[in-house]
């Protein structure tokens, strides 16, 4: 249903997919999905914050699942389920903020909630009227006499993001200014020696130890405040240092999520048409790796090489996801701790089964380092037969680890595997034999 500012509607209490969405186009900004939990009008804490540097809450109610180009429509996407909301947070405050303009650059700006496991649309605000905002609340769930309601609201901030979020009370990491010197103290001469005073010549009297309290704990230290930047990798600008963005040790979280349009069986026909055909598409997250002893290998969910986060490779797959869902995706993680010893890591995906190439699939590439900012890009449309797609690369470079963007759908040779593919294309040379999971 489509409704207007202000209205609200009842939602199922189940999971649902907001999604939101705008037309693109030249000179049209980005914009980003995000969610806050309110307890009281506020946030708890900065953990009640969903956003790209913070995609799940803890109670696993909330999710940012990522971001989809394709047909001349963008949209992002928060994955909401209403039963698994804590007691204590009455509103769940959906919002965007946009990044190098402003919400009256964004044509046909939308919301819409949609019933995850059905996919009917439960509630849809098309937003109109925007001039310089940077930030909207577009909708709001709240709760109702023990049920949920979306109501769509249309407020806009001109104070972006950051705005946004400090309005509900986040603590937003803002950079230091470096703080003035301090005066030189004034010089005080000391007094001749005519008055300079004079101890006593005996010891003066000591008096008795008095029993004191002991001190108070040390105060516990602050929580680290968000940060709100965030990186995307385009062709025009396809790499960044991981150390300039404060990504220097802890673990390196890449994820990959996905969404299929439709499948196909393959490029037959003489104008290159592929057939449509069944839904079990699996794919698999893998990464080759060579350590700066010289060691290579595979991590990947063939032949249960899922790897080791501490001890080599220091590259781990987190588990194998066959169900190509948004929320959860194909996830791996890189001990950056070990970045000396690291000399190449090259993350790639292969189509395990389900479909004979990338075609229609949308796939957002995210590495999230735990400290520092968010890495992320998108892939572009397949146009080739492909089966394997080189999503990143990354390179020790005196001591920094340096994040390539690739985006490379690969085509193998006939008889060849997609894993050996990649090892050709990249020069990595290594032996390769059959596996299977």
């Amino acid at each position: 249903m489509s409704m207007s500012k202000g209205s609200n509607a009842p939602v199922p209490t189940t999971a649902l997919r907001v999604e939101l969405g705008w037309r693109s186009g030249t000179g049209v900004p980005d914009a980003d999905a995000s969610a806050l939990l309110l307890a009281g009008g506020k946030v708890r804490s900065d953990a009640d914050f969903v956003f790209y540097n913070q995609p799940a809450h803890s109670s696993g109610a909330v999710r940012h699942e990522g971001k989809r180009d394709a047909g001349g429509r963008v949209t992002d996407s928060l994955l909401v389920d209403l039963a698994r909301v804590e007691p204590a947070i009455e509103t769940i405050v959906l919002a965007a903020s946009t990044d190098g303009g402003s919400f009256g650059q964004v044509p046909d700006l939308y919301i819409e909630v949609r019933d995850a496991a059905q996919g009917t649309v439960a509630a849809r605000f098309d937003s109109a009227g925007a001039t310089v905002e940077t930030a909207f609340v577009l909708g709001e769930f709240y709760r109702r006499q023990g049920a949920w309601k979306f109501r769509a609201v249309g407020q806009g901030y001109d104070s972006g993001l950051e705005g946004l979020a400090t309005d509900f009370g986040i603590a937003v990491d803002e950079p230091q200014q470096a703080a003035a010197p301090a005066p030189p103290a004034r010089q005080v001469a000391p007094p001749p020696p005519s008055q300079q005073p004079t101890m006593p010549a005996f010891p003066a009297t000591v008096p008795p130890p008095v029993h004191q309290a002991p001190p108070p704990p040390p105060p516990a230290p602050p929580v680290a405040p968000v940060r709100l930047t965030k990186v995307t990798l385009t062709k025009a600008a396809p790499s960044v240092s991981l150390s300039k963005q404060g990504g220097t040790s802890g673990a390196l979280r890449v994820n990959l999520n996905w969404e299929v349009r439709k499948q196909f069986s393959g490029w037959g026909s003489k104008r290159g048409r592929a057939v449509a055909m069944h839904n079990d598409l699996d794919l698999d997250l893998c990464a080759l790796f060579e350590l700066a002893d010289g060691r290579k290998g595979v991590v990947q969910a063939l032949g249960n090489a899922f790897g080791a986060l501490h001890q080599p490779p220091y590259v781990h797959l987190d588990g194998d996801d066959r169900t190509g869902a948004l929320a959860s995706g194909e996830n791996l993680t890189v001990n950056l701790d070990h970045t000396n010893d690291f000399r190449r890591i090259l993350v790639f995906v292969t189509i395990y089964e389900g479909a004979r190439s990338f075609a229609d699939l949308h796939a957002t590439v995210t590495l999230q380092p735990q400290f520092g900012a968010a890495i992320d890009f998108s892939l572009d449309e397949c146009t080739v037969p492909s089966t394997v797609c080189a999503l990143a690369l990354i390179t020790n470079n005196g001591g920094d680890l340096v994040v390539q963007r690739e985006a490379r759908y690969l085509v193998p040779e006939r008889g060849v595997s997609p894993q050996r593919t990649v090892d050709y294309t990249y020069g990595w040379g290594m032996n390769w034999t059959p596996g299977r999971k």
